[in-house]
Parts: structure tokens; sequence; C-alpha cells
């Protein structure tokens, strides 16, 4: 959506600038700020909006800024046995250290001179922050070590004014275009994240969100689905489940006001009209992991403001010894890193493959984690389809025999630049044989294959969104493979000069478990019909005198191309 709004991505860009001129220039740090910054916005916002509903249907509401907060250094826990007195004990402690919440709200401390809101902003509102969800939660646990890190009044000032634009700018565009004002502030984090120009750190990028978004309709997760991401990141992939969930969910009740977004898919995040069971469900549903604690930071905050109010979202290495969870997973959806490799000591004694390659061992540990009939996503270098390495042999021959490999999408180099140039497959598999079982039948009978040419951007750094002659969103292959995907047969996919068709599993035996696609595909020679050499030598000539010429006059010319030309001519007949 924020292709179509020049005037947000510009305040978005507004923001970086102060960032950066305000002394914060490496990429991750500043994003980790604004994030902070982003949420105390949203959840002051939030909180206003759902007192206002409450207002008008007379229904109860408790506003998180009710009351008082004691910062959890103050808190007094007494040791007397009675409770009133103890109660009383309490209160008379701690109440020298109270803090009106009410005087946390972003649209409090917004109006405050500069140097008073940093003093009251980094000594008060970022530790409410980290102590939202109280101080046992799983949110608090991660942001312990988080540091507010914007040491500068004038910083501070210069981005609150620009959030606050940037946000009536979302009002704006959802009042006028109809859009959903939660899918509106996702994209703009998602943009912000998409300025993350550290990545590809250990094999690690960003994956865009139209993969992510084509990936989730081709795994279909359901609610009630335990989902997991092995190495998270922000939380694409969860968001990406958790959204093709709430939108089907939101088609099951009528929904007939979605629109298609740029890449062609229909995609809401506003999970309001959800019963409370379904809520709690969803809440439960979505398990991610990294190693890395500022991602698992951000990956929190970006799932809690799009509607997910407890992730589960933890810092924990899942190729290591300490992370075995095997067969806990109904889906799992992953782009984990490329390239990169583990110490031997460290690899999960569980994990089978004798190697050190991370790609790999995701394969096996992704394979693990899923339950039997549980079916993944993931993309994976497309070394990993034809290396003849015996590692690579035996992770493709999991796929292959216990697993029924659904599908290879081979994907074009540019995916994900600026990041890497690497290119890529995605892989769909569904579970069938446990690690221990014995396999009596190889699990795949067919693989489909497709080749995907575009995925609706350029291919170059830039990564523009195309354009058709008639000016709307170019969709690539995205949709053709979602709907080839669906309707794919082994009887109808058989001409390989296509770009999508089946292989038979004995066929991938024979050629030692090979999944590269340009293995089975046949090429197309086309056919040109030329013109013959005097017909070309005759417009030629007509090209350097005019249609009407006297041949014999022209032969007399004693130099130049135009005598060549008819010296060629008189060759050729």
């Amino acid at each position: 959506m924020l292709q179509n709004n020049p005037i947000l991505k510009s305040k978005i860009d507004q923001l970086w600038d102060k960032f950066w001129s305000g002394g914060i220039a490496n990429p991750l740090t500043a994003i980790e700020q604004i994030t902070y910054l982003l949420f105390i916005k949203r959840l002051d916002d939030l909180d206003l909006k759902q007192q206002a509903d409450a207002d008008f249907t007379g229904d109860a509401f408790t506003s998180r800024f009710a009351g008082v907060w004691v910062p959890p250094e103050y808190r007094f826990t007494s040791d007397k046995k009675d409770p009133k007195e103890a109660k009383k004990e309490t209160a008379e402690r701690e109440k020298p250290f109270e803090i009106e919440k009410e005087t946390l709200r972003w649209s409090k401390f917004r109006r405050m001179q500069a140097e008073e809101m940093l003093n009251h902003v980094q000594g008060k509102v970022f530790p409410f922050l980290k102590d939202i969800n109280g101080r046992e939660s799983h949110f608090a646990d991660h942001m312990k070590n988080a540091v507010f890190m914007i040491s500068k009044p004038s910083l501070l000032v210069e981005a609150v004014k620009t959030i606050d634009a940037i946000f009536e700018e979302i009002e704006k565009d959802s009042r006028e275009k109809g859009h959903a004002f939660q899918d509106i502030q996702g994209d703009v984090y998602e943009y912000l994240l998409s300025e993350i120009a550290t990545a590809g750190k250990n094999g690690q990028f960003r994956t865009p969100r139209h993969i992510i978004k084509l990936m989730a309709e081709l795994v279909q997760p359901q609610l009630g689905h335990r989902i997991a991401d092995p190495a998270c990141g922000t939380g694409g992939f969860l968001l990406g489940a958790f959204q093709y969930i709430v939108t089907q969910l939101a088609f099951k009740k009528g929904a007939k006001k979605l629109q298609a977004d740029e890449d062609g898919f229909k995609r809401t995040s506003v999970s309001a009209g959800l019963t409370e069971k379904a809520k709690h469900i969803l809440n439960e549903s979505l398990w991610g992991y990294d190693f890395d604690s500022t991602m698992v930071r951000l990956g929190l905050m970006n799932l809690m403001m799009h509607g997910i109010d407890e992730p589960h979202v933890d810092y924990k290495d899942t190729l290591s010894k300490s992370f075995n969870e095997p067969s806990h997973y109904d889906i799992v959806m992953a782009n984990p890193p490329f390239t990169g490799s583990i110490d031997k000591g460290d690899i999960n004694e569980v994990l089978s493959l004798k190697t050190t390659k991370t790609e790999l061992l995701f394969i096996e540990t992704i394979y693990s984690l899923l339950k039997k009939g549980g079916t993944a996503g993931i993309i994976v270098p497309q070394g990993v389809l034809f290396n003849s390495a015996k590692a690579f042999v035996e992770a493709r021959k999991i796929l292959v025999d216990r697993c029924d490999l659904k599908t290879v999408i081979t994907m074009p180099s540019g995916v994900f630049k600026p990041y890497a140039g690497v290119s890529t497959a995605i892989l769909i598999f569904t579970k069938v044989y446990d690690k221990e079982d014995k396999v009596t039948e190889p699990a795949t009978e067919h693989v489909w294959f497709y080749e995907m040419a575009s995925d609706g951007y350029s291919l170059d750094d830039k990564r523009n969104k195309l354009k058709l002659p008639d000016g709307k969103d170019d969709f690539g292959d995205l949709q053709d493979i979602v709907e080839k995907f669906k309707k794919r047969s082994p009887k109808k996919d058989t001409d390989r000069k296509k770009k999508c068709f089946v292989v038979p599993r004995q066929e991938i035996v024979d050629e030692k478990y090979d999944l590269s696609l340009s293995r089975y595909k046949e090429d197309v020679f086309e056919e040109i019909e030329y013109e013959k050499p005097g017909v070309i030598l005759e417009k030629l000539l007509v090209s350097e005198v005019g249609e009407k010429f006297d041949e014999k006059a022209l032969g007399k010319i004693q130099e130049g191309i135009v005598k060549e030309l008819l010296e060629l001519k008189g060759m050729v007949g």
C-alpha cells in the first residue's frame, strides 16, 4: 500500500534521516529505538480508542493507563501475616515512588519541553514499557536488557513530531482509501524493517513480504494449528501465518470489502471481529525462535503491534543441543540462514546429517519439528537442490522418502536484493514418517516444479514495483503459482516445455535425488524464419537511396555502401 502513498514514504524517510543526523547511524539500533517509540504511541492510541468504544456501547473498560505504577526496583513485599496490615505497609512503603500511569501516555508527554520529555521518557515511560505485561511476562523477560539510547532532547522531540505526522497520514489514508488502519501501520513497520542494511550477516536477510504471502497461500495454516519459525528474525513468517488465518476467518464471516494488494493477495491484520476464544487460540498458535536477542525484541513488538497480545518469540539457537522439540508443530514456515556453518560441538545430537552447513541442518530440524501430517514451507539456496555431496543428497532423501515433497518453486536471483543475489527455491512438503519409523513405501509420488520468472518487482537493487501497460500492478508469477499449485495434476502437468510440470519420484531417485528444475525441463527452441538475402539487400538499398531507383544508374557509382550492396545483390542473384 505504501507504493501508492509517496507522502507516507517520505515521512518515514525523514524519520530515518533524523536518527542518522542525531548520531544513531547503525540501522539496527535505529530501528530498535524507532520501534520503542512506535510501540508507546500505538499503546496510547489503542487504549484511547478502546475507551471511546466502551463509552459508546456502555461496556466496562479498564484502561492500561488507569491508576498508579511503581517501578520494579521500588516494589515492596511485606512479611506481615495479616493481609490487611501487609497491604497497608506495602502501600505506605511504595507511595513515594508511585507514578500516575496517565502521565505515561504518548498524548501527555508529547507536549513537554525537550529536556523534560527526554528525562520523562528515559526514566519513567520506557521502564513502564518494559514492564507492560507484568514482571514475570515473556515480553518483560526479553525486554530486561533493552536500553533507550536516544540521548539528545532535540532528536526525541523531532522523532515524536515525525511519528505523529506518520500516524496522521495513516489515519488519512485509512479514511480516504478504505484501507484498514492496522494494515497500513503494518506496512509502515515492514517498510522500516526493510531498511535494516546490516541484514545478510551470517546468511540472514529479510524475506520479502509478498514471498511470505505466497508461501502462506501454499501452506494454508488454519486456526488451531501450532505454527513455528525456527529462525524467525523480526517475525515475518509468523505474522504472515497470522494474517492468512485472520483473513480466512473474515471471509467465513462474510467479509466482502477486502481489496487485493499490489501483489494480488487479500489480507487483513484486523482481528477485532474474532471471538475471545479464537483470539486465545491464535495467541497460543505462534512460536518463533532466534539466536539474536535484538531480533527477538523486534519480532515480539512487530507481532504485538499487529494485534497478537503475548507472542511466543524466544531467544534460542534451534540447531544447538539445548533445543529439542520433536513433532511439536502442524506448520513450519521459515527462511533459515544460508551459507552459514555451526561449530561441530554445538550441533544438536538428534540431527543425523554429517555436516556443519546450516541450510542442511535446518532442513532436518524443520522435518523434526513437524508432527506427522504437518506441512512446511521453507526457502533454500538452489545449491541444496543439486549439490552432489553426501550430506546434500541425504537431506534431499529426507524430503523425498520421509516426506511428501509437494513442490519445488525456483525463484530468480534478484528476489533477495539488495541483501543477496543468491538464487533460491521454495520447498513445500508434508511429513509422513517420523525419524524412527521404517519407510515401507516412499512418501513422495510426484513433485510439482515451477520456474518463477518474475515476482512482480524489478530484479535489481531497487526492487521497484512493476506495472502492466494499462498502469495496473504486475503480479509477476505470484497469482499464477497459487492457481496452478491448487490445480496441479500428475496426469495433466506433463509438458516439460512449460514453466510448471510434474516429475515422478522414480525419475528423481534415478537422478540421485536431484531436485533442480533444469535437470527435468525441456528447452524450447523457437524456429525463426528469415527473409531471403536478396530481399534483405533490396530493403537496405531502399533505405539508402529511396524506393524509386535506377539500378543501372546506380551501377556507375564507383565506391561506398551502395556499390557494395549492389555487388552483394549480384552475387546472391
